[in-house]
This record gives structure tokens, sequence and C-alpha cells, in this order.
């Protein structure tokens, strides 16, 4: 794997992190250096008699360091890559010390043991008879559910949402809670993001009846379930919450192969110490979008990243789905130079025109309303601010930004008000920025972790 140390940089969970991992990246702070073609491995000196022992599988990459921090990466491991890009022949080439070698083996057999479990779980014996009895179960308490949100709906609308105070509110709440319960949190969630928006900004009442009325679709197809497609059905199993089984999924899902362009990744903080990144890849071939969606907890981190920029050979396997977007990867190979990855974006479909992405949305979401995210591959299009607001330009069209002001400006710096070709993730109101392509090559601008 070869990295530059921008990516590197793109690992790290925040700031703070990739600044004092900079400060690490002094030979003299590390008696032992060493690398070979599966991993990385080191010994920084820390303020402690015994030395920190970083290592870094390199097939991931994943990491592992004995220092307390609970950060993951943490800031040896970064300068640790760091040093491998910028100090390559101060690493001693040949075997690990043992205990790079035994944690290597331990993931082997960590990674044996999950393929050899979805293989016997896919391969285990079903009756098929127990499980439509569940299934029918289940979908029957989602339906009931629906029913009484439904009527929710309804009481809210009569009342009016210009009534909306944090004691109705808290109603939001209880019936959110309902939906939990029955075995619908996809319905809850839903209610309250459409709750943590009310009075937020002068836009408000018009979100907050986009949310109602999207929920009111969803209950008026529960209510007619048995006359969709097997698809929109599938749609309305992950709505509710209803996750699909990931073995079924590698099993029997669409499969894909590919050269994906990787074309960003957002990694942000959820509730109960989990971490969620969500990496969007675009089929270099197909024109195919595809959205891996990743969850780590307590600062474990992931089994493998996706460089931005890059371009790597996959088998995706697709969820089920009218519009399917989320996908896992089966088979992956070693991602690309990024400068390769830059060469195969300008020969890439999927935005050869200033309509095409666009219209791939309106497909999406004619397909499935309730998709909340898009990717986007826009060509020709230059960043602005005006009145203080951040814009994407393209010809006469512009669309708002969202970013902090930190990466806006980096953004800006980056692209020095020139035509670029950028990847972004579109929220039906305002676009993310992922990754920015001047000239073809390497990518101007990443975004950075959260």
């Amino acid at each position: 794997m070869t990295l530059t140390v921008e990516e590197v940089t793109a690992l790290a969970p925040d700031d703070a992190s990739a600044k004092a991992a900079r400060g690490l990246v002094v030979p003299a702070k590390w008696p032992l250096l060493g690398a070979n073609e599966s991993a990385a491995w080191g010994e920084c000196q820390g303020s402690g008699s015994k030395p920190y022992q970083t290592q870094v599988d390199l097939s991931g990459p994943a990491f592992r360091c004995s220092c307390p921090s609970r950060k993951f990466p943490c800031k040896h491991g970064l300068a640790l890559l760091m040093l491998r890009v910028e100090h390559a022949p101060r690493f001693v080439d040949g075997q690990p010390p043992a205990w790079v070698g035994e944690w290597l083996a331990s993931r082997g057999e960590k990674a044996q043991k999950k393929e050899t479990q979805r293989a016997e779980q896919a391969a285990a014996p079903v009756d098929p008879q127990a499980a439509a009895k569940r299934e029918a179960q289940r979908w029957k308490r989602i339906e009931g559910a629906a029913l009484d949100l439904q009527r929710f709906l309804a009481d809210q609308l009569a009342r009016g949402i210009g009534s909306l105070d944090a004691a109705v509110l808290k109603t939001w709440a209880t019936m959110s809670a309902r939906m939990v319960d029955a075995q619908a949190p996809g319905l809850g969630a839903r209610l309250q993001e459409t709750a943590a928006g009310v009075r937020r900004d002068e836009r408000w009442p018009e979100r907050t009846l986009q949310g109602l009325g999207l929920l009111q679709l969803a209950c008026d197809a529960l209510s007619r379930r048995d006359t969709l497609s097997p698809e929109q059905q599938a749609d309305l199993r992950t709505l509710a919450g209803w996750p699909h089984d990931q073995a079924e999924v590698s099993a029997t899902g669409e499969r894909v192969a590919d050269r994906w362009l990787v074309l960003g990744s957002v990694t942000e903080e959820r509730a109960n110490k989990l971490t969620e990144r969500r990496a969007w890849l675009h089929g270099t071939r197909s024109g195919r979008a595809g959205w891996l969606l990743d969850h780590a907890f307590a600062g474990r981190g992931f089994d493998q990243f996706w460089f931005s920029g890059t371009a790597i050979d996959a088998t995706l396997a697709f969820f089920p789905g009218a519009s399917p977007l989320r996908a896992l990867a089966l088979e992956r190979g070693e991602a690309s130079d990024a400068r390769e990855a830059g060469d195969l974006l300008q020969r890439t479909p999927g935005a050869s025109s200033p309509e095409a992405p666009w219209r791939q949305v309106a497909e999406r979401v004619a397909a499935c309303p309730w998709i909340a995210l898009h990717p986007l591959l826009l060509r020709d299009v230059v960043v602005e601010v005006t009145d203080g607001r951040p814009w994407l330009r393209q010809a006469d069209v512009a669309w708002p930004l969202r970013l902090g002001d930190a990466e806006l400006w980096r953004l800006l710096a980056c692209t020095g008000g020139a035509s670029v070709t950028l990847a972004g993730e579109w929220d039906g109101a305002a676009i993310q920025p992922l990754t920015a392509w001047t000239d073809g090559g390497r990518p101007a601008w990443i975004k950075e972790a959260a």
C-alpha cells in the first residue's frame, strides 16, 4: 500500500491527533522502525521508561499501539505511517518482531473465523415455516405501529405546526418510543429527526412539513405493503429500521465487479460512543454508485479504510431495494495511486453532462423517496462565497454548500477559484463537499475527518 501524507492525515480521528502525529515524525524518537509488504512497525519513545509499540496492518490499514490513548488511530499509528512516507529508507525490511507477528496472526484468524461463520450461517438449515411466521409477526407489529403513527400525524396537522412547542414535542418523543417498542425504530428515528429541526431556523416549517409528509407516505405504503414489489417491500423494511442480514446480502445480493473510484467518506459521532462512517464509491466502468456504511464502537476503529481519490478493484454486493445504493465490499484489491485514479476520473461515465448526476438523483428519489443522502460527481464547478454563504456554481446554476468555515477557506485556498471536478453528498438542501480535483492527478482537496 502506497500512501501520501495527506491520505494518512485523512485517517486521523480529529485535527488534534493529526497535529500531534506531525510532531512525532522525527526518526530520532523511534529507536526501532521496520516494515515489509504486510505491515509496518516501530517503537516510539514516550514519557515512560518503555517505548510504545506501534504497528499497522497495511491491508486495512488497521492499527494497534500499546499507548493508553482511546483515539483510533492514535497519534503514534499516524506518525508511523507518515514516517514511512517521508523516511522510507529508515525502515528495516525483514521479519517482524514477535509482538507484531502475533497480532497479524490473530487478525488473520479472526478474519478466517468471520468468513467461516458467514459460510456456516449461509449453509445452516432454516425452517421456512418458522421464519415466515416470525417475519409475518414482525410485519404485523410494524403495520400496527404505522396505523398509530398515521393517527398521530393527522392530529398534528389538525392542530397546525405553528402550535409546536416544547410540551407538544414531548408527545413526539413518546410516539417515537412507541415506534421502537413496536419494532419500527426507523419510523421513530425519522419522527425525532423532524422534531429536532423545529424552530431551528427560518426554513423549519418547510422541513417539518416535508418530514411529516414522508412519514405519511410511509404509513400509506405500509398499509398496502402486499401490493408492492419485493424491492419496494425491502425499502419499507429498511425504512422501518429492520436491518437486512449481511450474510444473506453477501450470498444473494446483486454483485457488481468494477474498478471503483472512492469519491470520499464522512465520519460522524453518534450516540453511545458509536462512530459512523459513510464511504461513497463510483464505478468507473458501470457508472454505478455504491454506499458503504460501517460502524465502530468506543474508538475501536474500522477494519478497512477507503482513501478518497483512489481507485480500487472490488466486488460489491448490493442490499435489496428499488434503487440499490448501499452495498457490502466482498472482494477488494489494493488501492491505486491517486494519479491513476485521477486519470480514470477523466474517463469515467456518470457525469457526462451537467444534468446527468441530477437525473440519477431524481430517478433514485422516484424509486425510493426516503433515501436521505445521494452521492454527486459534478464537473466544471466553482466554489464561491456570495452574501457570506458558500455556493457551488455550475454555469448559471448554484447550490448551497454545507461545511464549516475552516473547511470552506481550505477548500477555497486549494481550488483557487478555478473550475474543478467535485464529489459530494446531497441531502436534498445542500451539498457537503468530499473531494475536489483540479486538473486530474491527485485530489486538490479532501474533506478532513470530523
